[in-house]
C-alpha cells in the first residue's frame, strides 16, 4: 500500500521539490500550504508521515506539532532552518521524532523519511515479550511503556528506543554516530546534536521520575553507556 505524506511548507519552490522526490520514491504526497491547512487536512486523512515546516503562516509549526501530538502519534519530520537550534529542541520535545535543515540534501531527507516510518511500524508488531528490569527502572516492549519504582515516564518514542537500545547492551559505549544509525535508524550525515539533545531530555525525565543514580553516563569524547 503506498504512504501517505503531508508535506507542510509555505515556499512552492520546497513544497514542489518535495513532492517530486517523494513521488519519485514511491510515496503519495499532500501539500498545505500553512498550519491552519494541516490541521484540518490530519483530521480528514490518516497520514502515515507529515513533513512539518517550522516557519508558517497563519499557525507556526510548533503550534501545529502540538495540535497534533494531543490526538495524534503519526511521525512528524519537522524542517527547520540553520539558525533556529532552539525551535529545534522545543519541536523534538513536544513529540516531533526528528528534524531536517535547510537547505537539505534530498537523499538525507529521504533516508530520514525511510527510518521514521520504519521506526513507526516496528511499534505495531512485539519484538520481544519480555520487559527489562534495572535497578527501579521498568521497560516493557509491548506496552513500549518505561516506568521507575512504579510510576511511568512520558517518554517520545525516540526516546523509548534509545533507552531500549542501551538496556539492551549494558555496559557497550556507544558513539554518536552509532547512535544514530541504531537509534534513529539513518547512516550519519554529520550533525550529532540530535543525539546529544535527546540524551538530555531523557537523563532529565529519569532524575526528574525519581531516578537516584544517573543510569546513562556520558564518556567524554567518545558517547554514551549504561552506567551501573
Amino acid at each position: 500500500m503506498t504512504q501517505t505524506i503531508l508535506v507542510v511548507d509555505d515556499e512552492p519552490a520546497v513544497s514542489d521539490l518535495l513532492v517530486y522526490n517523494l513521488r519519485k520514491a514511491g510515496f503519495e504526497p499532500v501539500t498545505a500550504l500553512n498550519g491552519r491547512e494541516a490541521l484540518l487536512l490530519v483530521q480528514q486523512i490518516p497520514f502515515d508521515l507529515i513533513l512539518l515546516d517550522l516557519m508558517l503562516p497563519e499557525v507556526d509549526g510548533l503550534e501545529v506539532c502540538r495540535e497534533i501530538r494531543k490526538s495524534s502519534a503519526v511521525p512528524i519530520i519537522m524542517i527547520t532552518a540553520r539558525g533556529e537550534e532552539i525551535d529545534r529542541v522545543v519541536g523534538l520535545e513536544l513529540g516531533a521524532d526528528d528534524y531536517v535543515c535547510k537547505p537539505f540534501s534530498v537523499r538525507e531527507l529521504l533516508a530520514r523519511v525511510k527510518a521514521v516510518l520504519r521506526r513507526s511500524q516496528s511499534e505495531d508488531k512485539p519484538v520481544n515479550p519480555n520487559s527489562v528490569t534495572k535497578d527501579s527502572l521498568t521497560l516493557d516492549r509491548v506496552s513500549r511503556s518505561v516506568a521507575i519504582a512504579g510510576s511511568p515516564i512520558d517518554l517520545t518514542r525516540l526516546e523509548f528506543d534509545v533507552l531500549d537500545l542501551f538496556l539492551s547492551h549494558p555496559g557497550r559505549v556507544f558513539t554518536r554516530e552509532q547512535l544514530l544509525e541504531q537509534a534513529w535508524g539513518y547512516d550519519f550525515y554529520g550533525d550529532t546534536r540530535a543525539v546529544d539533545s535527546t540524551m538530555k531530555r531523557l537523563r532529565a525525565k529519569m532524575r526528574m521520575a525519581g531516578m537516584e543514580s544517573e543510569m546513562i553516563e556520558a564518556v567524554r569524547g567518545i558517547g554514551y553507556r549504561l552506567g551501573g
